[in-house]
C-alpha cells in the first residue's frame, strides 16, 4: 500500500465552497436533537466534530446532506448555489452493494448518473487503499476494514467540493488508519470536509477546526483552531497538549450527556 499511497496524485483543486446551516431543527422519537442550530463551515477547510454517542453527530451530517427529510432549517453554499449534487457522503456503514464487485461499487456514482466511467482512476484508488487485487471481489469476501477502505475509495472517486465523512477510519488497524488518513487529507486538500470521529488524535491530525457537539438540544462548543496543514505528523508535540484540551472538553460533554439522560429517565 505504501507505494500507491505516496504516488497517487490529487486532482486539480475544485473551486472551494463554504457551507452554512441556519436554524437547524430535528427531532427523533419525541426527543429534540437540534433546535435553532446555526453553524458555518469554511470553504476548503476540514472541520472535525466529536461528541458523545447519540448526541446527533450523524444526524448533523444527514441534515447537511439533505437526507433528514423531517428536518427544519436551511443549508446554503457560500456561492449562492444549492449544495445538492456537490456533496459526497461517506456513511459510517460501508453501504456497499453486496451483489456488485468492488470496482463497480467504487464507480457506482458515475454509473447512476450515466457518466463515463474512469476505470483506471477507480483501480488506482483501490490500489491506493490496498485493495488493488480485490477489484472483482464482492463485499462478502472482505473483512470489515477492507469494506471500509472500499467505501473510502468510492467517496474519493466522487471528487466533490463538499465531503461529509462519518467515522471513515473506525474499522481500520492503527497503521492502516494513519496511512489512509494521510491519503484522504492529501486527496481532499482544498475541499470543504466535515468529518465526524470519536478519535481526538484523528481530529487534531486532520482538522483545521475541531468542535465538540454536546447537549440536548445539541450545540457546538467554541472552535479549537489549529495551525498548519493536515495531515499533521504524529510526532508533533503540540498535538499532545491539544489532545489533553480536547479530552477535557469531551469529558465535560459526556458528563452533560449522562445528566441529560438521567433527567429524561
Amino acid at each position: 500500500m505504501n507505494t500507491m499511497v505516496s504516488s497517487i496524485t490529487a486532482k486539480p483543486p475544485l473551486p472551494a465552497v463554504g457551507l452554512s446551516l441556519r436554524g437547524a431543527q430535528l427531532a427523533f422519537g419525541g426527543a429534540t436533537i437540534f433546535q435553532g442550530l446555526d453553524l458555518a463551515f469554511a470553504a476548503g477547510r476540514t472541520t472535525c466534530i466529536l461528541g458523545p454517542s447519540g448526541v446527533g453527530k450523524t444526524s448533523l451530517l444527514r441534515l447537511i446532506a439533505g437526507l433528514a427529510g423531517d428536518a427544519g432549517g436551511e443549508v446554503q453554499a457560500s456561492d449562492g448555489r444549492s449544495p445538492t449534487g456537490r456533496v459526497a457522503y461517506m456513511h459510517q456503514s460501508d453501504l456497499l452493494l453486496p451483489w456488485a464487485s468492488l470496482l463497480r461499487n467504487v464507480t457506482l456514482g458515475a454509473r447512476l448518473r450515466a457518466e463515463p466511467i474512469d476505470h483506471d482512476g477507480a483501480l488506482a484508488l483501490l490500489t491506493a487503499v490496498g485493495l488493488g487485487a480485490w477489484g472483482r471481489a464482492r463485499p462478502a469476501e472482505l473483512s470489515a476494514g477492507m469494506r471500509q477502505r472500499a467505501a473510502l475509495a468510492r467517496t474519493l472517486m466522487e471528487d466533490r467540493p463538499i465531503v461529509l465523512m462519518d467515522e471513515p477510519f473506525s474499522a481500520l488497524d492503527p497503521i492502516t488508519r494513519v496511512k489512509l488518513q494521510d491519503l484522504a487529507a492529501r486527496l481532499l486538500s482544498g475541499r470543504t470536509v466535515v468529518l465526524v470521529t470519536h478519535d481526538p488524535l484523528e481530529a487534531l491530525r486532520l482538522g483545521h477546526v475541531v468542535h465538540v457537539l454536546s447537549g440536548r438540544p445539541a450545540f457546538l462548543d467554541r472552535p479549537l483552531t489549529l495551525g498548519g496543514e493536515p495531515p499533521r505528523p504524529l510526532e508533533d508535540r503540540s498535538l499532545v497538549e491539544l489532545q489533553a484540551e480536547l479530552l477535557r472538553r469531551l469529558t465535560s460533554a459526556h458528563r452533560e450527556s449522562w445528566q441529560t439522560a438521567e433527567q429524561a429517565s
